[in-house]
């Protein structure tokens, strides 16, 4: 059952990705191109998500379990340190670049768009790369 609301939730966010036009690569680096020919459209997607995951959130706090019944595991990190910093410079500079983020990416990448595959591609390779680091800076 777990998995099936899993698969109802990615398939609903993946058809929420490409109605609101984040797949589409050339609309993101749109909207961020503040300096140019600047489209604000997806923030009206991103504030409307906020206000749904806020909202959400606010309800689930109350709870102990998720629907299908899993404990509600939430975050306990509240510091902002260096690799936090940097991570989001990189997520925040590949997704200028690209016009990706990872979840658009893969829907993308399902479509068959040869840039989110190569950018799928390259994803995969930085995590492998990152979990490779980490046990080494674990010894």
């Amino acid at each position: 059952m777990v998995a099936l609301i899993a698969f109802a939730s990615g398939l609903v966010f993946g058809l929420g990705l490409i109605v609101s036009g984040m797949a589409n690569p050339a609309k993101v680096l749109g909207f961020l191109d503040i300096a140019g020919d600047w489209d604000p459209s997806l923030a009206f997607v991103m504030g409307g998500a906020v206000l749904v995951t806020a909202a959400g959130f606010a309800l689930l706090r109350r709870k102990s379990a998720s629907l299908s019944g899993e404990p509600l595991r939430w975050p306990t990190a509240t510091r902002v340190d260096a690799r936090l910093a940097l991570g989001s410079l990189a997520f925040g500079s590949g997704w200028g670049l690209a016009g990706f983020c990872p979840g658009p990416a893969l829907v993308a990448a399902a479509a068959g768009v040869p840039d989110a595959l190569i950018f799928v591609a390259a994803m995969i390779a930085g995590m492998a790369i990152f979990s490779v680091i980490e046990k080494i800076r674990q010894r």
